[in-house]
């Protein structure tokens, strides 16, 4: 503290002093002008705090509350004494707010201890103010009650403010932030500081129910597992449920989840959770997807050729169904039917459907068809181009594949040199090449595990030409083949058939005749001329 007197001609010392509060002086320090020497007075709150320089300014450390007083600065000379008073003030920042004794949690519409804000070591005293979420929480009855206390260290006297909260909460306090300011005053100014902020844990009861389906897909089936889970919108959420199964009539106590594994499709209906207590219910629908496939005949079945053989693919499902055919992994156009089996309907037949929207869904049946038939043998023949030799040539149909063999007519020697084509739908040919120089009969042996079939032709020597059907012919010209050849044979049995009817007429006629001839004979007694009608109708019998 600087002694603001302009030091006066003919000074003799310096001294400080300070008022009691009852006016009387107390000095302190003393500084002779000429001896420089310094002298301080025997005063126990200032012993070894204080330091008065030349220029008389006094120093004090550790300032304390008490050092807050009138000081007065005193020049003497001989003739007068001068005095000017220093007024010093003493402020301490009180520590950092904490919010302490908080509650546990705090529960809507009750009004309870939310915790008290406490501020340490303040000089002069604070005022504490609560926060909301950054804005001032006003009193207001039965909602925000607020009471402040202050106490003073009589050490010290220092000041230590606390303010305790009383708070009714709202479900929308839940992550609300609490705070505390205490606000001060410094050399400068009133200064605040700020609390860390709170958050407390608002209980509120459940207002709402809510049931929901957990599955990895939006859509169920057949086998799946479910997991129902119930929910409350309370705080803390509820732990346990009423959960309600189509089938059951009580509900079925749980905690919030509830497993059903590997469902079937009556599990599809409404289910149902509510609180123990049966009130707030929630509900929702479940279908299971189910999907059926029978196929009629399934398995390996074997038929004769020839033989009709109706097949079904019937579907049973719990929505539309896409169907389709499957033979030897080629997907048909349409759905097999068999009127008369041939060797090319055997195969591999799947009938397969999936429900699209449904994932994993997928249902397949398999028909292994297996077409049997006796071996049937036509032999054909022709002479080469070359003209030295002849091509023989047994055409087989059968299943299981015949063995072929060839053999001589009278040596009974077997051909081994032989030629065959592909096995393709129960067809194939058999071929040999020979130069016979004199007439023989060849034989086409065909035999599978139905039947052993013989079949012989006659084979000219190699000089005479033969003038059989090729033996390259597809399927489509052997039928028209087939076809002009009983077109033919219905002409020629028609005509035939005609001609009897011709010669009947005629026998009759003739054997009218006859009779009529005899009886001139009788009448006329012409003998020759009996005779020559005789012979006359021997030729025409002949």
């Amino acid at each position: 503290m600087p002694c603001r007197l302009e030091v006066p001609d003919g000074l003799m010392f310096g001294k400080w002093k300070y008022e009691m509060p009852n006016g009387s002086p107390v000095f302190i320090a003393f500084r002779s002008s000429t001896k420089k020497n310094v002298q301080y007075d025997d005063v126990p709150e200032y012993k070894d705090r204080l330091s008065l320089s030349e220029n008389y300014t006094l120093s004090i450390k550790n300032a304390r509350i008490s050092d807050e007083k009138r000081f007065v600065c005193m020049l003497v000379t001989e003739d007068d004494v001068f005095e000017e008073p220093t007024i010093v003030k003493v402020f301490k920042q009180p520590s950092q707010p904490e919010i302490l004794h908080q509650a546990d949690f705090l529960e809507t519409e009750k009004l309870q201890m939310l915790g008290e804000c406490v501020a340490r070591d303040s000089y002069p005293e604070g005022n504490v103010t609560w926060y909301k979420n950054g804005r001032v929480l006003q009193p207001m009855e039965e909602v925000v009650v607020i009471n402040l206390q202050k106490i003073v260290d009589k050490s010290t006297g220092l000041f230590t403010m606390t303010s305790s909260l009383q708070y009714t909460p709202t479900k929308e306090d839940a992550n609300a932030k609490f705070t505390c300011i205490v606000a001060y005053y410094g050399p400068s100014g009133q200064k605040t500081i700020q609390s860390e902020p709170v958050v407390f844990d608002v209980h509120y009861p459940t207002e709402k129910v809510t049931i929901q389906v957990l599955s990895q897909s939006s859509t169920v089936k057949e086998g799946d597992n479910i997991t129902l889970k119930c929910s409350g919108n309370g705080n803390p959420p509820p732990q346990e449920f009423l959960f309600y199964i189509p089938g059951e009539t009580e509900g079925i106590r749980s905690s919030d989840t509830y497993v059903m594994t590997d469902v079937r499709r009556n599990a599809t209906g409404e289910y149902k959770c509510s609180l123990t207590d049966k009130s707030m219910m929630d509900s929702t629908t479940i279908t299971v997807h189910y999907l059926d496939l029978q196929l009629t005949p399934s398995g390996e079945v074997t038929k004769q050729i020839g033989e009709a053989l109706p097949v079904s693919c019937t579907i049973s499902s719990s929505r539309n169904a896409t169907v389709f055919w499957i033979k030897d992994n080629t997907r048909m156009q349409t759905s097999p039917s068999f009127s008369s089996l041939q060797y090319q309907d055997a195969g591999n037949y799947i009938c397969e459907t999936t429900l699209q929207e449904v994932e994993g869904l997928k249902k397949r049946k398999t028909l292994k068809l297996i077409v049997e038939g006796k071996p049937q043998i036509k032999m054909t023949k022709k002479t080469n181009t070359n003209k030295m030799s002849k091509t023989i040539v047994c055409h087989v149909e059968g299943f299981p594949k015949p063995a072929v063999q060839w053999t001589v007519t009278g040596s009974g020697s077997i051909i081994n040199k032989t030629e065959e084509t592909k096995y393709v739908n129960g067809k194939f040919s058999s071929k040999i090449v020979i130069a016979p120089e004199e007439n023989v009969t060849l034989t086409c042996i065909a035999e599978n595990e139905l039947e052993r079939t013989v079949t012989s032709l006659n084979v000219s020597a190699i000089n005479i030409p033969e003038y059989d059907e090729p033996e390259d012919r597809n399927d489509d010209n052997s039928e028209k083949v087939n076809d002009q050849a009983k077109l033919i044979v219905g002409i020629v049995v028609g005509l035939l058939l005609a001609a009897l009817v011709a010669g009947v007429v005629y026998w009759l006629y003739v054997k009218k005749s006859k009779t009529a001839s005899k009886h001139v004979d009788k009448d006329l007694g012409n003998i020759e001329e009996n005779k020559k009608l005789e012979e006359n109708n021997h030729k025409s019998e002949t």
